[in-house]
């Protein structure tokens, strides 16, 4: 699509949107009336409309059956689970037996690791990025060191080449081959949560599984926001949380991916609770852990019927947009517009003042820009913040901008560039 850098322009793609209505079923954060423009569903996506309802009616039934509510009303608590599976199958690409909405996603991540990290003498070595975000980083850390090892000696960390910010695939694929005598797993992003960077899910796959190893991804900043097929690429686990770009309330109930083969593999190990274990069987409390032949066997405790509700108003929206084919594409129109809007700035000022750091590829990056400003860097966040424009600062000169196709708009993209653009003259 041709770009044009004027407001008229961008209430043009408004009114062509087939997705607009779906920002009205968002709280849109105001100041003094003003709506602001939230460019950071990537750290914490908004809260819908309906969440309140769908958690009074847990209340509600909470407050009239007790713990038989479990068991009563229009939606007993038993079976929720099984209405948030198939949405989020849809969105993750999988089966929805592969699917379990549990914990948070680092419990998570450790609690797959006990079943897809089995270290040898020979085989022990772990690939991941040097830069995945902290809390990846220290579940890999303390996690290896509770298995008596040394995460100096395991840990293979990819990072980007000399002067250079993004990863480049061919040397995550040339490090599964160099270390494939040795190699027990590979973990890693589906998207940079610095950068933006889309990785090639599928070819990392199909590279660690050829060097002997497992295979998962920490999907915090691709579910929701980029297409995946975790079955079809035969992934062997993955989780996610559910707050950023699934719009399900901070700290929501997270989710866990876990491929069809391992539902029946007795010599798996894993770690065990109650709500795991077979469902005709729970309530009998008899010794033996014999879990629910699915990814609901990863299950631990009894799960928050509340947080499940707020999960799910969110996925119902989901549902309703028609799933993420057509949200990506808005997104892909979306996030182009801001870059080319950006590079309008540099043009302007003639000198690039905002160098995007993010992929220009559509195909490798998610509805989100980073990017480096050349001088005054933290003068101008504080002003894009001043005036309505949410954002996330990262040290020492990135801003990152994530417009969401789900309730953001091309006039809230046009309305971030100009601020963008306005904030230079105030931060000499």
């Amino acid at each position: 699509m041709k770009f044009e850098n004027s407001i008229q322009f961008a209430k043009s793609l408004d009114d062509a949107d087939c997705l607009r209505k779906f920002r009205t079923e968002f709280i849109i954060p105001t100041v003094g009336g003003v709506e602001q423009i939230y460019f950071l569903g990537n750290s914490l996506g908004l809260q819908p409309k309906r969440t309140p309802l769908y958690i009074m009616q847990i209340l509600d039934q909470w407050g009239h059956h007790g713990v038989e509510g479990f068991f009563r009303g229009e939606q007993p608590w038993l079976n929720y689970h099984d209405q948030l599976v198939q949405p989020l199958a849809k969105i993750v690409g999988a089966l929805p037996q592969e699917i379990v909405v549990m914990n948070q996603l680092t419990v998570n991540l450790h609690l797959l690791l006990i079943s897809f990290y089995q270290p040898s003498k020979k085989r022990n070595k772990i690939i991941c990025e040097s830069k995945a975000f902290p809390s990846d980083q220290y579940m890999l850390e303390t996690h290896i060191k509770q298995r008596g090892l040394d995460p100096e000696d395991v840990l293979i960390q990819i990072k980007p080449r000399e002067g250079e910010v993004l990863l480049c695939e061919d040397d995550i694929i040339a490090a599964m081959g160099q270390h494939k005598n040795e190699l027990a797993l590979v973990l890693w992003g589906g998207v940079n949560y610095y950068t933006g960077q889309v990785f090639n899910m599928q070819k990392i796959t199909e590279a660690g599984h050829k060097a002997g190893a497992k295979v998962g991804f920490d999907l915090a900043h691709a579910a929701g926001n980029i297409r995946l097929q975790l079955h079809d690429w035969d992934v062997d686990f993955a989780s996610w949380c559910s707050y950023k770009y699934l719009n399900s309330g901070p700290g929501a109930i997270a989710g866990a991916y876990i491929n069809e083969r391992y539902h029946t593999d007795k010599k798996l190990q894993r770690f065990a609770g109650w709500w795991g274990h077979k469902k005709e069987k729970r309530f009998l409390m008899k010794p033996g852990f014999d879990p629910i032949p699915s990814a609901e066997g990863w299950q631990l405790s009894t799960p928050s019927p509340v947080l499940y509700a707020a999960h799910k108003a969110a996925l119902d929206i989901f549902e309703k947009a028609g799933g993420l084919e057509k949200l990506r594409q808005k997104s892909i129109l979306l996030t182009g517009y801001l870059e080319y809007l950006i590079h309008e700035i540099n043009s302007k000022h003639g000198e690039e003042l905002f160098f995007i750091i993010t992929p220009s590829d559509p195909n490798i990056r998610g509805c989100q820009l980073s990017i480096v400003c050349k001088r005054n860097g933290k003068a101008i966040f504080n002003y894009l913040a001043e005036n309505g424009v949410i954002g996330d600062w990262r040290e020492p000169d990135v801003i990152r901008l994530s417009p969401v196709p789900l309730y953001n708009s091309f006039k809230d993209v046009y309305g971030a560039a100009m601020c963008l653009d306005e904030s230079l003259a105030v931060s000499e």
